[in-house]
């Protein structure tokens, strides 16, 4: 060993690795106490400067550290104050993912504490700039990225995430990520958002969370060039191929993680979502956002919305634009809520529903021609090009827009709106703020303050008259954070429609007179934990009743249970 160290300077050099040249391969040693060093580069144990005096001592971290012990609330105070002097979103995003890889504890608190300013920023409009600047601002892994490289390997890929015990797993395949398209691999910013806000709003482990990306190519030709693109370099795969790869991952997925692991589809084009959804719906514990969450957030906001307007659901007219996953998974939900609540069947109460698609309204003569998903609304009726002339001619009282088209709704449509509506309720859902549908400013203003407003973006408050109106946002963190939790609660082994109409049901019975008053149609953010553990109870006593729970017995207090399962961000005591 001596003529070794010489070699090195004098510095030991036990497994050889300074004294290889750089083709010589070396073992990636490593050893795993989380003491000293090594306990303050771990995210989920690291307090930085809240490490106590005592805990300083016992893990060897003296000198590691500054000599004054703060509180997790003077840190989180400190870092609010660093993330409001940030001007761009961006900045605040990047941030908040470097705390996240840094200081998980930390990053949760800071998260549930200030949800409604940073809800924003690790999720919808900001995650999508992200999203189309991954490759420039990626630093380190975060979740698992199955290619099709990984193709008869997926089991073994699952295996070397260092969790076992994963009860939610969000994956995405890039196609279609918010209203900006195929991103390819760097659509892994919306599992990774979208899981932060599982634990965040519905209190699920951290650990027991994975982020997955299935790259199988790129269609975006400006990423195929991009110097910095992190994913696959070709077009996508289509077919079988793709089909197959799919089939392995669910395959190994109920392999490694079991029954109840829940599978949630994210931003996959619509053909891919609605095949991906009929096929493992009746085989594994699987959920698509942007159908059925989207639908259960919008069904709550107009369940909600009927208590300012009036009516029962079935008396109500509806017109969407945009007649893709969202639009029809909105548009199915409410059919089926109705056709419970009068006992009619759904091919009746789906004529109650209109869409409009890029071609114009949907009608059976155009049949033929449509999608298997649009199928079921193409009603009786003459073609109509415009959206303008849909709205006067079949008088809605709920215009919906799913379009992913920024300013689709023009004065001559809100106004349209507003001259057969005392209260038209307007709901501008696309995402990010730049696709919405209409502002809120807008949809105020054109009816004199008297719509019935919520958007897929936030909005900030609209002065109209000396009145001032608080826009809601159906966000569908409202919905999919309680709904996981309370699968995972009742121990779920399928997703049923009537658990999505439980959760819609208990969204809209936690909006307040208060709310109502400020022209809302759903609840304050701020109480999001407790919404999520009655969304979870909700949806967990319909699991129950519909035979698809595992977890026996039934827990009493269904509410309590599912706020005793929550996790908490709170700094632990070590010894």
């Amino acid at each position: 060993m001596e003529g070794n160290s010489n070699a090195c300077g004098g510095v030991r050099d036990p497994y050889g690795e300074d004294c290889a040249t750089e083709e010589q391969l070396v073992t990636p040693w490593t050893f795993s106490v989380a003491s000293g060093y090594t306990l303050l580069r771990d995210p989920r144990h690291n307090k930085g400067l809240a490490f106590t005096e005592k805990e300083r001592d016992a893990h060897y971290l003296r000198g590691l550290l500054p000599p004054v012990c703060i509180t997790q609330e003077r840190q989180e105070k400190k870092i609010m104050h660093n993330l409001r002097n940030y001007q761009v979103p961006l900045q605040r995003y990047m941030a908040m993912m470097d705390l996240q890889e840094r200081n998980q504890r930390l990053f949760y608190k800071l998260l549930i504490d200030n949800v409604e300013e940073l809800l924003p920023v690790v999720y919808t409009p900001t995650v999508g700039e992200a999203c189309q600047k991954y490759g420039c601002i990626y630093r380190r892994p975060q979740g698992l990225y199955i290619s099709l490289k990984e193709k008869g390997k997926i089991l073994e890929v699952l295996k070397n995430w260092p969790e076992k015990n994963i009860q939610v797993i969000v994956v995405t395949d890039g196609e279609r990520i918010l209203g900006l398209g195929d991103l390819g691999t760097q659509g892994m910013g919306i599992p990774v958002g979208k899981l932060a806000l599982y634990t965040a709003l519905g209190g699920i482990r951290p650990s027991s969370c994975l982020p997955i990306t299935i790259d199988v190519g790129t269609n975006n030709e400006t990423l195929l060039n991009e110097e910095f693109y992190i994913g696959l370099r070709q077009k996508r795969a289509t077919g079988k191929e793709y089909a197959d790869l799919l089939h392995e991952f669910m395959i190994s997925v109920k392999q490694n993680y079991g029954e109840r692991v829940l599978v949630q589809f994210e931003d996959f084009a619509n053909h891919n979502a609605f095949e991906l959804l009929s096929k493992y719906s009746k085989t594994h514990l699987v959920f698509n956002d942007d159908i059925q969450g989207t639908a259960s957030v919008v069904l709550a906001g107009v369940v909600a919305a009927l208590k300012l307007v009036g009516g029962a659901l079935a008396e109500h007219t509806f017109l969407f634009l945009g007649a893709g996953e969202a639009g029809t998974g909105i548009a199915e939900l409410i059919a089926l809520e109705i056709s419970k609540q009068i006992k009619a069947p759904v091919e009746e109460t789906r004529k109650k529903i209109w869409l409009v698609d890029s071609k114009g309204l949907i009608v059976s003569s155009r049949k033929e021609s449509l999608q298997h998903f649009k199928k079921p609304w193409a009603h009786e009726h003459e073609p109509i090009k415009h959206l303008v002339d849909a709205v006067k001619t079949i008088k809605p009282t709920v215009l919906v827009g799913s379009s992913g088209v920024g300013r689709a709704f023009t004065k001559e449509v809100i106004e349209a709106m507003a001259s057969f509506n005392e209260k038209p309720i307007i709901l501008a859902l696309s995402n990010p703020t730049s696709q919405s549908e209409c502002t809120a400013e807008e949809a105020y203003t054109w009816t004199q303050g008297r719509a019935i407003f919520a958007s897929g973006s936030p909005f900030d408050p609209v002065e109209y008259e000396g009145k001032t109106f608080v826009p809601g946002q159906a966000n569908n963190a409202y919905i999919f954070p309680g709904f996981g939790l309370g699968l995972i609660i009742a121990g779920a082994i399928r997703v049923h429609d009537d658990m999505l109409i439980a959760a819609s049901e208990a969204l809209a019975n936690q909006v307040s007179e208060e709310n109502f008053e400020k022209g809302l149609i759903y609840p304050p953010f701020s109480n999001i934990r407790k919404i999520s553990a009655n969304i979870a109870a909700n949806v967990a006593a319909k699991a129950y009743e519909l035979g698809l729970a595992s977890h026996l017995p039934r827990p009493a207090n269904l509410v309590k249970y599912a706020e005793s399962c929550m996790y908490s961000p709170v700094y632990r005591t070590y010894r």
